[in-house]
């Protein structure tokens, strides 16, 4: 569930930020950069979470 969640937030944010760049830069917003970075992000966070930034418990 946890990942679904990060995935959803993924999609929301990656949206704004491909919207908000793309209106900067003059051109037309594109659907599937979104859903790409969604998908990287998602992976980069999901990496981040569970393998590398756990916590120490000696």
């Amino acid at each position: 569930m946890r990942i679904i969640w990060t995935f959803i937030w993924s999609i929301l944010l990656s949206s704004t930020v491909v919207y908000v760049i793309s209106n900067m830069a003059a051109v037309n917003f594109n659907l599937n950069a979104a859903l790409v970075l969604a998908v990287v992000f998602t992976i980069v966070v999901s990496v981040l979470g569970d393998g590398i930034l756990t916590e120490d418990t000696n």
